[in-house]
């Protein structure tokens, strides 16, 4: 073990938090008084991404922090649930960012928060944050991914609403099906009332042969085929 001299001289404490000290080698030590060290927010926001939301947030400190309940608002009985947890980071003086996706989130406006767990059970909420998944105003059908593919791949679409049903989010009868190249239908995906919205789904060609496919969407007047290619 060496035993290095440290001059209370050169001791540099930028807060009570923690603070720096250089020994006669040059080596450096980085002192954190874990009574001073609060959880520090700096930062919760989310983001809409297609059918997803996004929340993300930074901490400046923290102190004793076991982690992060994500908490999202039930609109139906205006009670709070939990959704999710991330483990927090202890005790640190170094900024920590961290990021939660909460998924197949239909059209509307989401609220969330952060309720902060210590190791000694003792918890501090964030502020509330709204979040708005904008219903989309067109139908439309993605290039599956990935493609070529083997066996399964993913194809989103989204459903508008339709004015004919009274503009009340309702998109109505929603057919997807997979066709081979002669025209016969090999797989039906979807085949069901959905409301306006963004939507993922898988297809499995595990039983199929290798070959060019095709899959088509339509709902009321609208229709959409597009190609994809199955490799073994």
């Amino acid at each position: 073990m060496i035993n290095v001299p440290i001059l209370f001289s050169d001791f540099h404490s930028p807060s009570n938090a923690y603070g720096y000290a250089c020994g006669g080698s040059g080596l450096i030590l980085q002192y954190i008084d874990s009574s001073y060290v609060p959880v520090e927010l700096m930062y919760f926001k989310g983001e809409a991404l297609d059918h997803q939301i996004k929340l993300s947030w930074s901490t400046a400190t923290e102190k004793n922090n076991y982690g992060f309940e994500v908490h999202r608002l039930n609109n139906n009985n205006n009670t709070w649930q939990k959704i999710g947890f991330i483990p927090g980071q202890g005790t640190t003086a170094e900024q920590h960012k961290y990021s939660f996706v909460d998924e197949t989130i239909k059209p509307g406006i989401y609220h969330y928060r952060l309720k902060q767990v210590d190791y000694n059970g003792i918890y501090e909420y964030s502020k509330i944050i709204g979040v708005e998944i904008a219903v989309p105003t067109k139908f439309s059908l993605e290039q599956n991914y990935p493609n070529p593919f083997n066996p399964t791949t993913k194809i989103k679409f989204s459903i508008a609403k339709s004015p004919l049903l009274g503009g009340d989010g309702r998109g109505g009868l929603v057919t997807l099906k997979v066709y081979d190249i002669l025209g016969s239908e090999v797989a039906t995906l979807v085949n069901e009332e959905k409301s306006a919205g963004t939507y993922e789904v898988e297809f499995d060609a595990s039983n199929l042969p290798s070959g060019i496919y095709f899959y088509r969407l339509e709902s009321g007047s609208f229709s959409s085929t597009k190609k994809l290619i199955l490799l073994k």
